[in-house]
């Protein structure tokens, strides 16, 4: 209980930026007016919902009466696809209606009616916020169609030495307790482990639905800024650890020459010598494989398995979820119209967030938002205020691409 109030209470001191609100602010305008007719039917969401459930009615009175044309075909699809939209304003209609009949009982002279209305008015307005706030937006905005994928998480050390080494084993173990606080399933598949503490790179499978979706805002550039071990005079110092997470699908290798991703001519597979630690084997079979995809210069390494089988499988993994990665900006790239919100968020050279040991805060720079307790960020569980968070900045962007539509 208690941590739950010091989470609550720095999620109060958080102040996201102005960005962050835009779509927010829209929402609101329908809530705070809730008792005003002409203020709720204003709403620009509302308006919108109101146009594409006219818009269902017209190809309702187009259908023809005979045989269905292709064009009727058409007509039926897009009818039973804005029904749930067309029942979603019904309701709204309904609890609009009621809220105007009891605005007028407000001021009723009866104290018994009077405390009756407002009652009304109170559960008639949370129906209303309800709806515009979180029932149209669900409605409206496109489902994700990366939400059933699992996640890789690649990590690789900056700027700051045998620091960032440091910080990079830190964000490894973060973001293991936060997938297993969200019920997911958490391997490390590959590491570089330095003699000094630490580690230079490593690469995380996160396995659970949801996974991608939640994960993919984690790249970026992580600063921290803190007194290393080492440190005999306390100087803070700055280092930087490079995060990318990319998408992850079951199927691990594919040798179709009719892979929607890659065809395998298209890839320079190379076989080697294990390097380092690893007992016996090392240097006397070669197991270690290196995959490098032409067209775009991705190249993959994977020695961490025991025979060449399960490299060669990790390998393709490890390509195929790059790859996605890359379809998928590019993607979103070309749907946003090359917006630059977009194109800072997929730029893995941005700096996202930054983990400030000494006034123990944590501060995401995307949203303008601190959290002041680090430990429960580097535990997994704060993170998850920032993930939610960038989720529902993601989901308002979507909803103002909708709106912009109108």
């Amino acid at each position: 209980m208690l941590r739950s109030i010091a989470r609550l209470h720095a999620l109060k001191q958080a102040r996201p930026s102005r960005s962050f609100y835009t779509c927010r602010t829209v929402l609101a305008q329908a809530q705070s007016q809730a008792g005003s007719s002409s203020g709720i039917q204003d709403a620009p969401i509302v308006q919108y919902v109101k146009r594409k459930v006219e818009e269902r009615r017209k190809l309702e009175s187009e259908l023809s009466g005979e045989a269905l044309s292709e064009e009727d075909i058409r007509r039926v699809r897009k009818i039973r696809e804005l029904e749930p939209l067309q029942e979603a304003w019904t309701e709204w209609n309904r609890a609009k209606e009621s809220l105007q009949e009891t605005t007028a009982l407000l001021n009723d002279p009866d104290p018994t009616m009077r405390s009756m209305a407002e009652e009304e008015y109170a559960t008639l307005s949370e129906s209303i916020n309800t709806l515009v706030e979180d029932t149209f937006p669900s409605l409206l905005v496109p489902p994700s169609q990366t939400a059933k994928l699992s996640a890789i998480i690649e990590l690789r050390a900056g700027v700051g030495g045998s620091e960032s080494a440091l910080f990079t084993a830190d964000l490894v173990r973060m973001y293991t307790r936060a997938a297993q606080e969200m019920g997911w399933d958490v391997s490390l598949i590959s590491s570089n482990i330095l003699e000094a503490g630490g580690m230079k790179d490593a690469i995380m499978e996160v396995k659970g639905q949801g996974a991608y979706d939640a994960l993919r805002w984690e790249s970026g550039v992580h600063r921290v800024q803190r007194v290393p071990a080492t440190e005999a005079n306390g100087r803070v110092h700055t280092s930087t650890v490079s995060v990318m997470v990319l998408p992850l699908t079951e199927e691990a290798e594919s040798t179709s020459s009719e892979d929607d991703l890659f065809k395998m001519s298209d890839i320079k597979l190379e076989v080697m010598r294990s390097r380092g630690a690893g007992g016996q084997h090392v240097n006397k079979t070669e197991s270690a494989v290196r995959l490098t995809h032409i067209p775009t210069g991705i190249t993959v390494s994977m020695q961490d398995e025991r025979s060449q089988h399960q490299n060669r499988r990790r390998a393709f993994q490890i390509l195929r979820a790059r790859l996605m990665d890359l379809k998928l900006n590019q993607e979103m790239l070309e749907r946003r119209d090359l917006r630059r919100s977009l194109v800072r968020s997929a730029d893995r050279s941005e700096k996202i967030r930054t983990y400030n040991y000494a006034q123990d805060r944590v501060t995401d720079h995307r949203l303008g938002m601190s959290l002041k307790n680090l430990a429960s960020v580097m535990d997994g569980e704060g993170l998850q205020d920032f993930i939610r968070a960038l989720q529902e900045r993601h989901r308002d962007e979507m909803l103002e691409d909708v709106l912009a539509q109108q």
